[in-house]
């Protein structure tokens, strides 16, 4: 006889005989009690463990899936729960810093130092050791999946006491609308007092509402969208009045799709109108620009007749001292004085490109007078040396001077973006002018400029110092070229060729508004900026530059002073 070991009860024995068999089950069916007993145990503790765990790690499990579909509804679970910690896990995971242990599970925030990692706690953010790489496992993430966590941690941020943080997850609700957080826009649309942020609230909360499935809910929120002007809205909207691959509307509901069009309509024609209004702005922060390099060559061009080819370097100059000045108080000042140090660099930008002025015009112009091209070729050289030089001091890449902080952000108006650094450059270029206007006119040295612009046989038998006049006059004009460098720093980098941008358009500018006239160089800017903005969006910035070129040459043709012409040294009276 052998003996087999019974298939269903362990220790249970078959005994095979001859003719016969018998199974012995006595054993077997103490065994099996014990093993049900076992069972009834590990259940009863696994739903305890569960209960205990709670709805925040059940959700929480399925980041550490290896399915991408698992760790979206892993994140929708969780946005679903009222849980402070949520947040906290789900940030480093946007981050690309969440990973896994691989012999507990437990989730972690992995910082790599060297061959190994620094681990923290995500949601207590105490210090947890260090593992190397095969101890953990990175959670990737994907584009989809970053959708996903940006609408939840926005969702979260709605509630927050600090009201940055509700404006952008607002901003972030209407990128990613969904019937989840439209509800979560409601409830924040209930406790919101700052009367702007529930304006942008009600905004987001329309959006959402689109993808509603009730047509109810989906005209309402057309309906709130109807006054949008933004490119995302329209996106949005757009979507409900196309068909799919199959040739049917993506939107069922026919009075839905016939307000969609309507509201698409009302949008497209705002975001026309805003257009014009950006173009109209962008033209006169650039013409801002052009004036306030231009304006200095008004004087040394204008009014003396030097073609000054250096005119760029002194913008640079200015630039340069500006740096210079910022670098200062960096290094030397507190900190809460570092705001002020733009204020401190117009004057001594002024001074320094003034002076340079003075020595160049007591140096080399003074004995070219009456001699254009000579003229013309010196101050070329001059560019030359002052760009080398400048190379030698700082370096050759670009110089980053930054914007003190009430000339950082901006504010939206009618759908565009206006910064404080443009407007403020905007602003000091009008007072700039408005400062050289008074002092030509009402100054002693303003009517002996004007008496030696007209007459200089006749100044200088006045007893007026026709050298001195002539000094001072071109160092007032490259005083000014300094200044423009100290605007053109906060819009932009250092360079030893920034003075060569904007030369040959301050030329036009002067040329264009009329040799000498103030009232000609700031038309004569503002209409060059607002036609080149107007142009670049269908002719591309090159071809818009020389169309501006073309009409700048056609118009002098029929007009060779300019806008304003003036009698001069370089006019006939």
């Amino acid at each position: 006889a052998g003996r087999l070991p019974g298939p269903f009860f362990r220790g249970s024995e078959t005994r095979v005989g001859a003719g016969q068999h018998t199974v012995t089950g006595t054993r077997g069916r103490g065994v099996s009690a014990r093993l049900f007993l076992l069972a009834a145990t590990v259940t009863l503790l696994a739903a305890t463990v569960a209960r205990a765990a709670g709805p925040f790690e059940a959700a929480a499990a399925g980041l550490a899936s290896t399915s991408f579909s698992e760790r979206v509804a892993s994140v929708r679970a969780l946005g679903a729960l009222d849980d402070e910690r949520v947040p906290g896990l789900l940030r480093p995971l946007l981050a690309s810093k969440l990973y896994v242990s691989r012999s507990d599970g437990r989730y972690l925030i992995a910082e790599r130092e060297g061959s190994t990692y620094t681990l923290t706690d995500p949601l207590s953010g105490q210090a947890a050791g260090q593992a190397s790489s095969s101890e953990i496992r990175k959670i990737s993430v994907n584009n989809s999946l970053r959708g996903v966590i940006r609408g939840v941690l926005s969702r979260f941020a709605l509630f927050s006491d600090n009201l940055k943080e509700r404006r952008e997850a607002v901003k972030q609700a209407a990128r990613y609308p969904s019937p989840a957080m439209a509800v979560a826009l409601t409830s924040a649309l209930e406790r919101e007092q700052d009367l702007k942020l529930r304006g942008l609230i009600e905004r987001a909360l329309g959006a959402a509402r689109l993808s509603s499935p009730e047509a109810g809910d989906r005209l309402a929120g057309l309906r709130v969208l109807a006054g949008s002007a933004s490119q995302e809205t329209r996106a949005m909207v757009a979507r409900l009045t196309v068909k799919d691959a199959d040739g049917e509307y993506i939107e069922p509901d026919p009075l839905v799709r016939e307000t969609a069009v309507e509201v698409l309509a009302g949008i497209e024609s705002r975001l026309r109108l805003a257009q014009v209004f950006a173009s109209l702005y962008q033209g006169i922060s650039l013409g801002s620009v052009l004036l306030i390099a231009a304006v200095g060559l008004a004087i040394t061009f204008g009014v003396m007749g030097v073609i000054n080819m250096a005119h760029g370097e002194l913008i640079m100059l200015g630039a340069y001292t500006t740096y210079v000045v910022k670098e200062v108080f960096r290094s030397t000042l507190p900190a809460a004085a570092f705001p002020a140090y733009v204020v401190v660099a117009v004057p001594v930008a002024f001074l320094v490109a003034g002076l340079f002025g003075i020595a160049l015009e007591r140096g080399v112009i003074r004995f070219l007078y009456g001699r254009p091209l000579e003229t013309l070729l010196a101050t070329w050289g001059v560019s030359l040396i002052l760009q080398q030089t400048v190379r030698s001091i700082f370096g050759a890449p670009n110089k980053a001077v930054a914007n003190p902080i009430w000339m950082t952000g901006g504010i939206e108006l009618g759908g565009v973006m206006l910064t404080y650094n443009r407007l403020v450059v905007i602003v000091f270029a009008l007072a700039v002018l408005a400062a050289l206007g008074a002092m030509i006119r009402f100054t002693a040295l303003g009517l002996q400029m004007r008496a030696v612009t007209q007459n200089r046989g006749m100044a200088a038998a006045m007893g007026i110092r026709t050298g001195r006049v002539d000094a001072l006059t071109f160092g007032l004009g490259s005083g000014i070229a300094g200044v423009a460098g100290v605007a053109l720093s906060q819009i932009g980098n250092v360079s030893p060729n920034l003075g060569q941008a904007y030369i040959v358009d301050s030329f036009m500018v002067v040329v264009f508004g009329g040799v000498g006239s103030l009232y000609g160089t700031l038309l004569g800017a503002m209409s060059i900026g607002v036609v080149n903005k107007f142009l670049e969006p269908m002719a591309g910035a090159v071809l818009g530059k020389i169309f501006v070129l073309i009409i700048i040459i056609l118009f002098i043709q029929r007009r060779p002073r300019g806008l304003f012409a003036v009698k001069g040294r370089a006019a006939e009276a």
